[in-house]
Formats: C-alpha cells, structure tokens, sequence
C-alpha cells in the first residue's frame, strides 16, 4: 500500500481558513461521534469504565473544541460497579433530528469472553447540555450502535456479534428501523421506542469491521466502517449503495489508514464519521493516537484522541483532501472568526467538575470541600486501587507526553488499611500510587496491626501495580505534619519526588516506566488513556479521610509529535 491515491491532493477551503492542528481534542478522547447543528459542531466520545459518562465537545470551526457536559443519566442507577477495566460505555454515537439531540451506545459488561454481555441504549436531550432522558434500551446485537435518520424514519445499525461457540465475534453489520412515537406536541417520545420490521444484514466481511455510520449523499448511502480493530491495524473503510438495505460496493482503497507506515505521527487512524459544513465543505472525525518508542515497541500512553482531516469527493467516493490515505498532523478549516470563536466557560477547573473523573461511579460524598478552606477537598477512603468497585479515585487525562503534576496530602493514617496519596493511572492492573500510610517501627517486619502501645510509624510508600502483581519499590519515613508530592512525566519515564515542611524535594523510588500506562502494555485488550489523580484508601470501616490542596498540572510542551 502506497501513501498516495490517484490525483494531486486539492486547494484549499472555499472562503478564509485556519489551521486545525491534531489531534483536536488530546488525551483519551476516543471514539469520536462529530455532527453539526446550526453554527456548532457536536462531539461526542467513548467514556469506558470512567465518569462523567460520554462527554461531550462543541466547536465553531472544527479545531477549539470546549467540553458542553456529558449525557449524565446514560448509566440505569449512575453505576458502573463491577464492569473490569476497558469496560462500560462504548463508542456513543450522536445525533440530531426533529430538533432533539439523540446519543446511542453500548454498555460492555465482559471482555475477554464470547460474549461482550452488552446492553444498547438510547438517550436524547432538546440541547446538547441536556437535561438528557433516563435510557431506553434497544436491541443491540453487539456494540457500536448508531442512527440513520431519513426521510421521518429511524434506523438502528449495529455490529452482529455471533457469539456462539466457533461463531465470529465482529460478523457483520445488520440494520433495524425503529418506531419511535411523537408526543401531543410532536416531539419524539423515546420512551416508546420499538423495533419494527425485519433486521437486515448490510455487509459482511473476512476482515473485522465495526462502528457503522451511514451519510446520505447524491442518492447514495455510504456505509462508513471501523476497519481492522482499534489498533496499529486500525482504518476507515467506505461502502456504498443506491438501497439503504444493499447490496453494498466495497472501496478498494481504505478512506484513511497508518497501518502501512509506523513513521506517520498519527497511528491507529480509524472509526471515523463525516460531517458537513454549511458552506458545503466536508471533514472526518476520527481516532488516532501518538505513539511513543520504547524498546518493547511503540505505545501510546494518551491512549486514543480526536482528529479530523478535510475530504473530497472523487468518482463518487470520499478521499482525504491531501491524498493518500495517511492522516495529516496540520489541516485547514473554514475560518469562522465573525461568529465569534469558542466561547469559554468558567468552573471548569473545579472539583469534581470536568476535567475531574471518577471510576465507575458519579463523585459521591466521598469526596467534599474542605468549610472554610477554599481550594482544599477532603477524599474518604473506600477501596484499593485494585477494586472494581467503590474507589475514592479522582483523577484528570493527561493530553501530552511532558507533564508534571503537584498536590499537597495531609493525612494521619493509623493503620496500614489506610492510605492516601498521588496517583499515576491506567487500569486497576497499571499504575503507581505514592501514599501516605502506616508501617511498622523500622527495622521490624510486616507482623499485621501492632496495637499496643502505638506502635508504628508513618511513611510514604510507591507501588507499582502491574498485570503479574504489585510491588513496593520504595518506603519512605516521614515527618509530621502535611507533605507535598510530585509526578515529572517525560515521554516514557516518570520521577516521583516528596517535600516535607518546607524541605527540599527528594526523589521517591526509582525512574519508573510510565509507557507502561498505556493501551499497548499488557496481556489483554486495553482502550483508555493514562490520568494523573488523587486517592485515599480505607479497608476497614471507610472512615478515614486525608486533605488535599494546591493540585496543580503543568505540560511543558504541546506541540504535536513532541
């Protein structure tokens, strides 16, 4: 496969333009779902096992995307508990018609099995910012579902999972209209929805695909599909056909694609949506990631993020404006400048609003302000890092390879069950957790609660969870009072200090190997990025609080490929 396609790549927009610079929307933002209402772009991202569920973006000119909130009710009871690692929400797909916002998507409940255990739902909202309805389930055959909305009709397509044993697990894409009633004043009562007619299958293929979209152009329907799975094999496929039900023409060229050449910046390009702009001008959404080199290979701790790439229509069939197939780092977008921008709101840097996350469950009373002392949030521990349940877990994204991050603890464990501390996260099977705890008196070995007399003393200790089992790599005696502590991220490698009252910084551990927090480490499928956070555990009687202040997150570059 050769990085051009026949034809010398096209001008520029019509009318004044910018430069969009990808990927758009950085750090685990994957999945995109992009459509236009009025002047707005609309985003919508796969969320996994974290919340706020299925976050949502906007933007005037396809490069400033801010958040626009989340659909907050897509959970039934705002829980998450239990599903593992890689889990929950999937691949959300975005909608809009008879002037509602509509989002469908799947709920993974296992991995690694033959049955992905999903369940397919349907929220909508008269604004993106909601309020969203409480779901509605609909029949999923396997995830990735999504809307066609044509001619006043309804269509759910969605991947076919055959999980019978020596069935195929991506087996096609199959199709199924929907009925969906109007209210007294004519607006869609989703809360009535149902299947009508037979499921019908669009397309089957040797190869896997996944993530239909289907646009309706020029009395065509194209068929647009995730190719190759979501890794390096990653791409977007187009079918197309005059009948909505088929039979469908197959490309034989991938719209977009890096899988041939591991020197494009942005790889695992796939899962892609068109989208229109009012001046007719076309555009992808898409995955990709930015893979760092380490001696087991690339991996892409930032996990999958949002570009987009500007397309035209040749012989019929959409290709990249640039040519070729490969994703450009740099595209033009329309300049929208006299429609004022992006606008900025405030409160977003605000616990536990966004850019906050918490694990598999809404920010609880675990997690409150601090009376009388702004800026500082008590965390009451719950479970350990390793739970797939209740953690006292507050974390952000990282969006770039160079990050430090800081926050002072102010915690008094008395018990080795409590703890509380730093963390630099992927899954409950990969992190580093620097804490405050409790050990025993130096020199004497891990005996379980000493309880006479006081024994013991407080330490800060590192451990570093890993798919085969945690290990300490360093323990540290403290001083009183509170200890400020400190995460330098460079690329692949990652420094971890501790400061005591007013002291100087001190190194905690060894350099540790943060390419490890990414998609790529492991033995098992993987598909969120790496987040910096705060926790405070208690195994005991979730009683045990601890204090932190004076978060701060900086990157020192954000340039792309850096």
């Amino acid at each position: 496969m050769s990085g051009l396609v026949s034809g010398r790549p096209v001008g520029p927009p019509k009318g004044p333009v910018r430069r969009a610079v990808n990927p758009v929307v950085r750090g685990f933002a994957p999945d995109p779902s992009a459509i236009r209402v009025g002047d707005w772009y609309y985003l919508a991202t796969s969320s996994f096992e974290w919340f706020p569920t299925i976050p949502l973006y906007r933007s005037r000119d396809l490069a400033d995307w801010e958040p626009a909130g989340s659909v907050g009710t897509a959970v039934p009871g705002r829980s998450l508990l239990g599903v593992p690692d890689s889990g929950g929400i999937w691949a959300p797909a975005l909608s809009h018609a008879d002037g509602v916002f509509w989002v469908v998507y799947s709920i993974v409940r296992s991995l690694g099995t033959r049955h992905f255990d999903l369940e397919t739902y349907l929220c909508t909202a008269p604004d993106v910012g909601g309020p969203w309805s409480e779901p509605v389930r609909l029949p999923g055959h396997g995830f990735d579902p999504s809307l066609l909305h044509h001619d006043g009709r309804h269509y759910l397509l969605n991947l076919q999972n055959d999980s019978r044993v020596g069935g195929r697990r991506f087996d096609g894409i199959v199709l199924t209209e929907l009925e969906v009633p109007l209210t007294g004043g004519g607006v869609p009562d989703t809360a009535r929805v149902r299947a009508v007619g037979p499921t019908s299958l669009l397309l089957q293929r040797d190869n896997l695909v996944e993530g239909p979209k289907i646009t309706v152009k020029d009395g065509w329907f194209y068929l647009l599909l995730a190719e190759g799975g979501t890794g390096v094999e990653h791409g977007v496929l187009v079918a197309r056909s005059r009948s909505l039900t088929g039979p469908y023409e197959v490309d034989d060229v991938p719209l977009l694609t890096s899988r041939d050449d591991p020197a494009v910046p942005l790889q695992k390009a796939g899962h892609g949506e068109l989208v229109r702009t009012p001046s007719g001008e076309w555009y992808l959404t898409h995955l990709a990631s930015r893979p760092l080199e380490t001696p087991s290979g690339p991996r892409s701790t930032l996990g999958r993020e949002t570009a987009v790439q500007r397309v035209v229509w040749v012989d019929g069939w959409p290709r990249l404006a640039q040519g070729g197939w490969h994703p450009a780092t740099e595209v033009e977008v329309p300049d929208v400048t006299e429609l004022g921008g992006v606008e900025q709101r405030g409160g977003l840097e605000i616990a536990p609003a966004w850019p906050w996350s918490t694990l598999r469950e809404p920010a609880g009373d675990w997690v409150q302000p601090v009376p009388d002392q702004p800026g500082v949030l008590r965390l009451r521990g719950r479970q350990s890092a390793e739970s797939l349940w209740q953690q006292s877990l507050l974390a952000q994204r990282l969006t770039e390879h160079h990050a430090e991050v800081e926050v002072t603890v102010d915690a008094e464990p008395t018990t080795f069950t409590q703890s509380a501390g730093l963390v630099l996260w992927y899954s409950t099977t990969s992190y580093y957790q620097l804490h405050v705890t409790w050990t025993e008196p130096e020199g004497e070995p891990q005996a379980g609660q000493q309880w006479a007399g006081n024994q013991g003393r407080r330490v800060l200790v590192l451990t570093h969870g890993h798919p085969d089992g945690a290990r300490v790599l360093d323990t540290v005696a403290l001083v009183d009072g509170p200890v400020r502590l400190r995460a330098q991220i460079d690329d692949v490698t990652a420094r971890l200090w501790s400061a005591s009252d007013g002291g100087p910084w001190a190194q905690i551990g060894p350099d540790v190997d943060f390419s490890e927090l990414s998609d790529d480490f492991g033995p098992r499928l993987r598909f969120t990025g790496a987040f910096v956070g705060i926790s405070a555990v208690d195994l005991v009687d979730g009683a045990f609080t601890a204090d932190f202040s004076d978060w701060t997150l900086r990157y020192r570059s954000t340039m792309p490929g850096d």
